[in-house]
């Protein structure tokens, strides 16, 4: 059969363009030794393509659908399926699909399932979203079931499920399965990794009387089995009141289970064993962990059906034998988006000494050569519960498994090897954090932003006259020399650490005279030497300047990138409007959404991505009258002296007072120096980026990229060796970019072991009010409100007294700070930018409330505490 229809053993894993994902993996089962598939053959796209051209109502309907949206794509849509199922058979079609059933037994049963071209990939499963006919019997039966399988393509939750993953309706064809029916006694789904906790060494099963449609359907209560390194490790049996059978003459139904057999376990531990073992060898075919389906005929298991896990996190590092620990980078940098090749290899050009891992488009750290030494283990474990509680528990929860520690992996190079190779600290830091502590100025900041500036300005210079490989010499050098040397300055890191420990030291010890929690949280307010605060109060005068032209105001969403700023100035007070923002632009410019990743559209490059905010800060400003920010300022003033005044009255006061004041001082004046060095790497990353760029257009003008876009797909080496050779991979940057797109589905677990398990971890609270959602302190205060879920800063139109509820929040969020009353993050810790932005706000935060955006719903009213860490939901 070479035409229409293809036995499903004469398909490989080259054919799924004419075949589709579901046949593809059937063929390739069929290659497996000891795996049993049922008899069957695939009706290819080609038949469904024949169907389409030879009717051109069908044809316009398909462009009517990827033209419209909402209510007329759902009527486009079942007038499309209603055109394919009345459209006539193509003769030779109907021939070819004839022979193959005469061939299997045409008066046998079978089982006829749609198997679409962007159906069971690795990137994404598309599973269900078409049909499934069984017990077909006949074959004017299965012509009309494989025309409604055509039609199917075309349900509404098939057409909403492609458009959410970028699928166009002519981008996908159909072909069909057509197997002999296996009348199951007992089916189920095995995956080969536990879906739930993601652990690939655990295999789970679910298991069911009769045809597996009933488990599927949810009609029927599974056994669930656990098996772990060959032993059954758990079951649950399940109370099976229905099964689907078979019905003589066609189709199925469902029947009542008898009483005994509701809870008895369907599957014997023998059987679930002989199972998983089937499971592992078609896993290491495939080459990732799978969902298979499958079906038990007396003795003999058949599998109808196996496709790749999408929703798995791949495990960061080899498995070699060895228990590692991997955590997740970006939720320390607030960062859990999916980078692009470009960015990921950039920032581990950067970070060279540190063991960065990328996996899904995320970074990791492996930390099994610091947990596996006593003193590691002890700094990473204290060193969490200010960066991420969820990740303290869930570290204590490895480290406490004896089984685990005893096979941890010792060897590899050490996260906080901070020293370079000198140990776990560097000599220089604790001296400059007793300088900054003895010394108590402000001298040093400033002789520190001198050096940063002129070193930028040669390093502008140093570019300016170069390509090619010498370009990127002079890139890897600043990135890993120059630039960290800046950034981590330990004169730097000393007023940073003085900083924190002076607030840390206002919080416990007010409390504990007079019982007022986050005083240094209040008095953070009083800081002005912090570039994010400064770069939101910065664009509140951008906006105040917008607020007061009205016609800027509405003109702003329509104005394009590129020429923003002189098609601003010609608007009616536009010209002042241009003045402020594009004074803005030259100091902030190189800050965005997700900064770390060097591809990612500056608002420099983007300006537009301003406009909901500069709209939303401005609809909040009063026309007369001080601040927000200037009244919050005047409070926390008075409240510096009420609390000095007040502790004097204290037994011993004077002595207590003059502490307090001293370490009040040193918070204020080293605190915001937090913010410097990120705003720092910035703008070294504007300059490079820069003159990336400018190589990026060398290749476009030579025709080797369509566009300056596509170097986002390539590493930074294949990018150099490009510019080189003048030569990419078209097809290499295509894959790449289906890559990226099936990572940013992807949820990056804050840890991942090497088997695949992510622990979960708990926050170690008091009793919370009912309903409550924890998570961590970051500003004082509780506020009640109109929550705002946002998820990315091109939606966030706020106003005056809502709550925002994000994700997370890096520095580019910091403007959004000036419209509401409290933030809720998911990810985050108490020194993370967020928390550290909010303080000097005076603005009630709780991160790290795990599934924040998901459990909190847009408009919600909810309850900020951010003195003791959580979410109200009222």
């Amino acid at each position: 059969m070479a035409g229409y229809v293809r036995e499903l053993r004469q398909i490989d894993a080259s054919m799924l363009a004419l075949c589709g994902g579901k046949a593809v993996n059937l063929g390739e089962l069929t290659r497996i030794d000891g795996i049993r598939v049922p008899d069957g053959f695939c009706v290819t796209t080609d038949g469904y393509a024949e169907v389409v051209a030879g009717s051109a109502e069908i044809a316009t309907l398909m462009d009517e659908l990827s033209g419209s949206d909402g209510d007329a794509a759902v009527e486009c849509a079942a007038r499309l399926r209603a055109a394919i199922e009345a459209a006539p058979m193509p003769s030779e079609v109907a021939a070819e699909i004839g022979r193959a059933l005469d061939g299997l037994g045409a008066n046998a049963a079978f089982a006829v399932r749609s198997s679409a071209t962007a159906e069971d990939l690795p990137t994404a499963s598309f599973a269900g979203q078409q049909d499934t006919y069984l017990n077909v019997i006949g074959t004017d039966a299965v012509l009309a079931q494989i025309r409604r399988c055509w039609a199917s393509l075309f349900t509404d939750r098939a057409v909403a499920y492609r458009r959410q993953h970028g699928v166009r309706a002519d981008d996908v064809r159909l072909a069909v399965v057509v197997q002999r029916m296996v009348d199951a006694e007992v089916a189920g789904i095995m995956f080969t990794a536990d879906p739930v906790t993601s652990n690939r060494r655990a295999i789970s099963i679910e298991a069911g009387l009769g045809l597996g449609e009933a488990l599927v359907s949810g009609s029927a209560a599974p056994d669930r089995y656990v098996v772990r390194d060959g032993t059954v490790t758990g079951r649950a049996i399940g109370d099976q009141r229905v099964a689907a059978r078979a019905v003589a003459g066609g189709g199925i139904d469902e029947a009542a289970v008898e009483a005994g057999r509701r809870r008895v376990q369907k599957l014997t531990d023998t059987r679930i064993l002989r199972l998983a073992a089937i499971g592992r060898r078609v896993e290491e075919h495939f080459g990732s962990p799978q969902d298979i389906e499958w079906a038990l005929v007396g003795d003999t298991f058949w599998l109808v059906q196996s496709r790749a896990i999408t929703t798995l996190f791949p495990i960061p590092g080899p498995r070699d034998g060895k228990n590692h620990v991997y955590l997740s980078f970006g939720h320390q940098q607030m960062m859990t988006d999916a980078m692009t090749p470009l960015g990921l290899s950039f920032f581990q050009a950067q970070l060279d000494s540190t063991p960065l891992i990328a996996a899904g488009g995320r970074l990791y750290i492996d930390l099994a050569p610091d947990l596996a030494a006593p003193v590691g283990r002890r700094i990473l474990v204290a060193s969490m519960k200010s960066i991420d509680p969820l990740m303290e528990d869930g570290l204590r929860e490895l480290v406490g498994r004896r089984d685990f520690m005893a096979n941890l992996a010792g060897e590899g190079p050490r996260y906080l090897n901070l020293g370079g190779g000198a140990g776990y600290f560097s000599w220089r830091l604790p001296v400059e954090t007793a300088r900054a502590y003895l010394r108590d100025e402000l001298g040093t900041a400033a002789t520190l932003r001198r050096e940063h500036d002129a070193s930028l300005e040669a390093l502008e210079r140093r570019l300016a006259g170069l390509t090619g490989d010498a370009l990127f010499d002079a890139v890897l050098t600043d990135l890993r020399q120059t630039m960290k040397t800046e950034v981590t300055d330990p004169r730097g890191m000393g007023m940073i650490y003085v900083g924190l420990y002076a607030m840390h030291w206002v919080n416990k010890h007010v409390e504990r005279w007079l019982g007022v929690k986050g005083a240094g949280d209040a008095l953070a307010q009083l800081i002005d030497d912090d570039v994010t605060s400064q770069m939101g109060r910065a664009l509140g005068e951008v906006a105040a300047a917008v607020r007061r032209h009205p016609a800027v105001l509405d003109a702003l969403p329509t104005l394009p990138d590129d020429g923003f700023l002189d098609q601003l100035a010609v608007i009616e007070g536009g010209e002042e409007v241009a003045r402020v923002l594009g004074e803005f632009l030259d100091r902030y410019g190189m800050r965005c959404p997700g900064e770390i990743d060097v591809t990612r559209p500056r608002w420099s490059e983007q300006p537009s991505a301003l406009v909901p905010m500069l709209r939303s800060i401005a609809a909040g400003l009063e026309a007369d009258g001080p601040s927000a920010a200037e009244r919050a300022r005047r409070d926390a003033e008075q409240l510096r002296r009420d609390l000095l005044d007040r502790i004097e009255r204290l037994p011993g006061g004077r002595r207590k007072a003059a502490r307090a004041r001293t370490m009040i001082r040193r918070m204020l004046r080293y605190a915001g120096y937090r913010e410097y060095p990120k705003y720092l790497m910035m703008r070294h990353y504007r300059v490079l980026k820069q003159v990336l760029l400018r190589e990026a257009a060398t290749l476009v003008r030579a025709g080797a990229i369509p566009d300056a876009g596509a170097i986002d797909y390539l590493t930074l080496d294949e990018f150099r060796t490009a510019v080189r050779t003048g030569v990419v991979d078209p097809e290499l940057i295509a894959r790449r970019r289906i890559e990226f797109e099936a990572w940013t589905r992807l949820t990056p677990p804050r840890l991942i072991t090497s088997d695949g398990e992510v622990p979960a971890g708990a926050y170690r609270t008091a009793k919370l009010p009912d309903g409550a959602l924890p998570g961590i302190a970051a500003s004082a205060g509780t506020v009640q409100g109109r929550a705002r879920v946002v998820l990315s800063q091109s939606d966030a139109h706020l106003e005056d007294g809502d709550i925002l509820v994000t994700t997370f929040t890096d520095p580019s969020w910091t403007p959004v700070f000036l419209t509401v009353r409290g933030i809720v993050t998911e990810v985050g810790g108490t020194m993370t930018h967020g928390a550290v932005v909010a303080r000097e706000y005076g603005l009630p935060a709780v991160v790290g409330v795990e599934g924040a955006p998901r459990l909190i719903q847009d408009g919600q009213q909810i309850r900020v505490n951010g003195t003791d860490g959580y979410v109200e939901l009222l």
